[in-house]
C-alpha cells in the first residue's frame, strides 16, 4: 500500500488507501476509458496540461499506485500547505479541496479529476512562488518590469523526472534578502498576534526634557519594535533619544533623535501595515528571479532615494538620488537594463512631453521665454526664434525640438549615465543641489538625479582606467559633449522596495511614495493573500 508522507498522519494514510484501491496499470490502453476521458475533458482548457497527459499515454503524476506518485503527491501537498509563509494566495491552491478530492474519490472519473486538479495547483504554485502571483503591469502602469515566467511544459517534465522535494525547494527565490523578508514576516505575525506595538503616540513632537504619558507610549513602542531595552522611565532620556535615532536611520529620516511630526508618523504606523510592506517586497523579489542582478550592478531603490553600486553583494558606492514627482506621468518606472556609456558635458534634448505641456505655452506668450533653450528642427539644426510663429502651432502640430547646450546650468548637469531604454530614463547630474537635503526627494520629470555624479563616474571608470578621475577631468575640461563607453556594460535595476533588510539584517522601511505598494497588496488580496487576524 502506498503511503502519503509529509505530516498528514492518519488522514494521509486513509487517502493513500483510497487511491490505491482506485489505481490501475499505468499505460493508456490499460486505463479504463472513464479515466482517460475525464483527464481529456478536465485538461481540455489548458493545452499544455492536455498535451502532457496525451503525450505520456495518460500516465499519472500524483494518483497512481507507484511510490513515485505518492512522493510527488506528498511533496506537493506539503509545499502548498506552506504557501502562506511566502505571502502567496493560499486560496488559489486550496489544499483542503485537493485533499477532499483525493480522500473521497470513488470512481476512475473522481481520480482523474483529482489528478488534473493537483497538476493545476502545482503549475499555479510553481509559477507564483518562482516569479510572483501577480502581473506587474496590471498593478500599475509604472511597473514595467519584464517577468520571465517558467515554462509549464518544462515544469511538468521536471516533476515527472526529478526528486519532487528538491524540485519544489528549488523553485523558491534563492536571494538571501528573500529569506530575511520571510523571517521578518514571521516576526511581524507573532507581534500582531500579541497585540501589535501598543497604543499610538499622541503628540506633535517629543524631545529631550519632555515627560509624561506620550513619552511612555513612545517608550513602549520603541521597546516593542526592538529599539529600546526594558525601561520604566517617563522622561525623554538619552536612551530614548538613541533609540529614536536608530529608528530614524531605519526609516529614511534625518537622524536627529527628535520625535517630531515625520518621525511620529512613521512610529505610529501599525505592525499590520509593515507586514503588508514585507509581503509586497517578497512578491517584488519573486518578480526579479528571472533577471540576473550581475556581479556588479547598479541598484536604485526609488522610495529609498538612493543609487548604489553593488559588487558581489556588497555596497561599494552609494549616493542620494532625486526621483520623479508624485504625478502619474512623471513617476519613475521600475525596470532593469544595461548601462552602456556616460556622456560628459551633455546637452539636454527636452522630452516632447515637457516641450508641449510646459514650454510651448510659454513660447506662445513670449517667443523669448526660456532663452537658455535652442529651437531645433528635425535635422538637429538651430532655428532662429524670430523665424518661428509659436502661436501658429498646437501641441500636436509643433514641429520643433528644444535643446539646452552643455553648461554648468544644464538641466542634466555635467554628466549623464545612459542605459538606452524606451522610457527615456537615465541617471544624471543636476545644478539643483539643494534638493538632496530633503528626506523625500521626488522632484524630477522621471529621470534620476544623483547627489555625487562625479564620484559615481569615477567608480564606474575604475574598472577600465588606472586614473579614473584624470580621465573624467580630461573630457570634462574640453567643454565639449563627449561619450565615454563602458567596456563592460553594468546592469541597472530600478526597484521599489518600501521594506528591505538593512546591512545588519534589520528591517528598514520607506514611504510608499507613488502608492504602488498599496495597489500591489490589493492585487495580492484579490488573488487570495490574507493577513493574520488581530487579537483583541
Amino acid at each position: 500500500m502506498t503511503r502519503l508522507t509529509g505530516g498528514f498522519g492518519m488522514r494521509g494514510l486513509l487517502l493513500s488507501a483510497a487511491i490505491f484501491m482506485l489505481a490501475m496499470p499505468a499505460s493508456a490502453q490499460d486505463f479504463p476509458s472513464p479515466f482517460v476521458q475525464t483527464i481529456a475533458a478536465e485538461a481540455s482548457e489548458n493545452e499544455v496540461i492536455a498535451a502532457f497527459y496525451r503525450d505520456s499515454g495518460y500516465r499519472t503524476l500524483w494518483t497512481g499506485p507507484a511510490e513515485q506518485d505518492a512522493q510527488r503527491r506528498s511533496a506537493l501537498l506539503s509545499a502548498l500547505s506552506r504557501a502562506g509563509a511566502h505571502g502567496l494566495p493560499v486560496a488559489r491552491y486550496d489544499v483542503a479541496k485537493l485533499t477532499a478530492l483525493l480522500s473521497t474519490a470513488q470512481t476512475e472519473g473522481d481520480r482523474a479529476r483529482a489528478e488534473v486538479a493537483l497538476t493545476r495547483a502545482y503549475l499555479a504554485f510553481a509559477r507564483d512562488v518562482k516569479t510572483g502571483a501577480t502581473d506587474p503591469k496590471a498593478v500599475d502602469p509604472g511597473i514595467v518590469r519584464e517577468i520571465a515566467r517558467p515554462d509549464p511544459a518544462l515544469l511538468l517534465a521536471q516533476m515527472q523526472a526529478r526528486n519532487p522535494v528538491e524540485l519544489l525547494q528549488g523553485l523558491l527565490p534563492d536571494s538571501p534578502h528573500y529569506a530575511q523578508l520571510m523571517r521578518a514576516k514571521l516576526a511581524l505575525e507573532g507581534r500582531i498576534a500579541d497585540g501589535g506595538w501598543g497604543p499610538v503616540v499622541r503628540a506633535k513632537a517629543l524631545g529631550q526634557g519632555d515627560s509624561g504619558d506620550a513619552v511612555v507610549a513612545l517608550r513602549e513602542r520603541l521597546i516593542a519594535m526592538g529599539y529600546l531595552s526594558r525601561s520604566a522611565t517617563r522622561s525623554y532620556d538619552a536612551a530614548i533619544q538613541n533609540a529614536v535615532q536608530r529608528f530614524q536611520l531605519d526609516h529614511g529620516l534625518t537622524a536627529d533623535g527628535i520625535a517630531a511630526e515625520a518621525t511620529l508618523a512613521e512610529l505610529n504606523i501599525a505592525a499590520e501595515e509593515r507586514l503588508k510592506s514585507v509581503i509586497v517586497a517578497m512578491e517584488r523579489v519573486r518578480w526579479m528571479q528571472g533577471t540576473p542582478l550581475g556581479d556588479r550592478h547598479i541598484w536604485v531603490n526609488l522610495p529609498d532615494f538612493t543609487a548604489k553600486i553593488m559588487d558581489h553583494g556588497k555596497v561599494t558606492f552609494e549616493t542620494r538620488s532625486v526621483i520623479g514627482k508624485d504625478v502619474m506621468d512623471q513617476h519613475t518606472p521600475e525596470f532593469s537594463d544595461q548601462m552602456a556609456h556616460m556622456v560628459i558635458n551633455p546637452s539636454w534634448g527636452v522630452p516632447r512631453s515637457i516641450i508641449v505641456k510646459e514650454y510651448l505655452p510659454l513660447l506662445q506668450r513670449n517667443p523669448n521665454a526660456v532663452s537658455h533653450l535652442q529651437v531645433i528642427d528635425n535635422r538637429g539644426r538651430v532655428v532662429p526664434r524670430g523665424a518661428v510663429n509659436f502661436a501658429g502651432y498646437s501641441a500636436r502640430t509643433f514641429p520643433f525640438g528644444l535643446r539646452q547646450p552643455p553648461s554648468d546650468g544644464n538641466a542634466l548637469g555635467l554628466v549623464k549615465f545612459m542605459f538606452p531604454n524606451k522610457y527615456n530614463i537615465y541617471l544624471h547630474d543636476t545644478p539643483s543641489k539643494n534638493l538632496f537635503a530633503h528626506d523625500v526627494r521626488a522632484y524630477s520629470h522621471g529621470c534620476i538625479r544623483l547627489a555625487d555624479p562625479f564620484d559615481f563616474a569615477y567608480a564606474l571608470l575604475a574598472l577600465q582606467s588606472d586614473d579614473p578621475q584624470a580621465e573624467f577631468a580630461r573630457h570634462l575640461n574640453t567643454g565639449n559633449e563627449t561619450t565615454v563607453k563602458l567596456e563592460q556594460k553594468v546592469p541597472v535595476h530600478l526597484v521599489y522596495f518600501t521594506a528591505w533588510p538593512g546591512a545588519k539584517g534589520q528591517m528598514t522601511y520607506r514611504r510608499d511614495i507613488y502608492g504602488r505598494d498599496a495597489k500591489l497588496f490589493q492585487a495580492l488580496e484579490e488573488a487570495g493573500v490574507v493577513l493574520p487576524v488581530v487579537q483583541g
